[in-house]
């Protein structure tokens, strides 16, 4: 859950000990009377430009606090709203300015082309997906400013998806406690994707059916 596998194995080394160091700022928050409020500016930031998820210091304060997990996850989704529309300022507005910033320091140009290319398919779908998946979702933010995606799209679909990811991750540390901790670091992410997969399925299963 920390940060994408794949995406680590796809950067350089200066660029992985950067991460690193970031992923153990970010965890160091948790340990501090500043958790909540590093919480929702790291949430925040992630929606348009930071790299590391707002879920590795929600469970790391859950697991301090699990009584508290549902406002922690409250906490995440408020500031991952707002900072989406943050991104799609970014590129709606400004992307002409910042483009050369964003590509390729902190996403490449083709896995934007990809983005807007779902969007011109599947446009809510497609942001539901990045909002509940561990895919990278400033790509998605700023490409739906980019492509003039309706607003209210973009934040009813991080609504549901941000929600039903922080919330899930909520449920879990509070009935489960810090013991299910290592288990959500390792699979959630795979659960993720495999529960997004079978939505989409049945997506495509009720359009050919009916």
């Amino acid at each position: 859950m920390a940060v994408d596998s794949i995406f680590m194995e796809s950067l350089p080394p200066s660029k992985k000990s950067i991460i690193r160091h970031l992923y153990d700022w970010v965890l160091s928050w948790a340990d501090t009377p500043y958790g909540t409020p590093a919480l929702f500016v790291i949430s925040f930031a992630e929606s348009s430009f930071f790299p590391i998820p707002p879920d590795v210091l929600q469970i790391a304060l859950s697991a301090a606090k699990p009584r508290r997990a549902f406002w922690y996850a409250t906490v995440s989704l408020v500031a991952s709203v707002l900072g989406a529309l943050l991104g799609y300022y970014i590129g709606c507005v400004l992307w002409d300015t910042m483009k050369g910033w964003f590509i390729p320091y902190v996403f490449t140009q083709n896995n934007f082309d990809y983005v807007q290319h779902q969007y011109q398919t599947y446009g809510y779908l497609a942001v539901f997906t990045a909002a509940f998946t561990p895919i990278p979702y400033k790509i998605f933010t700023i490409a739906a400013g980019v492509c003039e995606l309706s607003l209210v799209t973009l934040i009813g679909a991080s609504i549901v998806g941000r929600g039903a990811r922080f919330y899930l991750v909520a449920a879990l540390m509070y009935f489960c406690g810090p013991t299910i901790k290592h288990w959500i670091e390792k699979y959630f992410d795979i659960v993720a994707i495999a529960f997004t997969a079978l939505l989409i399925a049945g997506f495509v299963l009720i359009k050919f059916v009916f």
